[in-house]
């Protein structure tokens, strides 16, 4: 996984390129199923990253961060080691406290996953709070619904 590259708005989608590691696969080669959550996760961090957003710092300024409530995982095709993937993320709702976007691992354009994630800001204490004013300004001019 290339950590250094955090990926490029293109039509106000999010796409983060990766290659696929031994690490990432099961004993037939094939990345295994949990691994994609990963990926996804992954992109996510980095296109908040790339609107300037860093969550560390964004919990020690405001104690917020960002936790998954629900993810829906459509597998289409295996992934294989070697292989050099993109991850497209969508945001498709901003709503108070929490956020809901959609993702797709794919390898040269053909969708091997689609996720739908629903993504909570929670406080210190663990309960909703509503997003900071500064990644709601973000990332509003992003938003796609569906």
């Amino acid at each position: 996984m290339n950590g250094e590259a955090a990926g490029w708005l293109e039509d106000r989608v999010h796409v983060f390129p990766l290659r696929v590691y031994y690490e990432d696969t099961d004993a037939l080669g094939y990345v295994y199923y949990a691994t994609y959550l990963n990926y996804v996760e992954r992109a996510r961090t980095e296109l908040l990253r790339t609107l300037g957003i860093e969550q560390t710092r964004l919990r020690a300024e405001t104690g917020a961060v960002f936790v998954v409530r629900r993810a829906e995982i459509d597998y289409r095709k295996p992934a294989r080691l070697d292989d050099r993937l993109e991850v497209r993320s969508r945001l498709t709702r901003l709503a108070a406290a929490f956020i809901e976007a959609e993702q797709t691992v794919a390898r040269a354009g053909e969708p091997l996953a689609e996720i739908r994630v629903t993504i909570a800001c929670v406080g210190p204490g663990g309960k909703p709070v509503r997003l900071p004013s500064p990644v709601r300004d973000a990332l509003s001019p992003l938003v796609q619904p569906s």
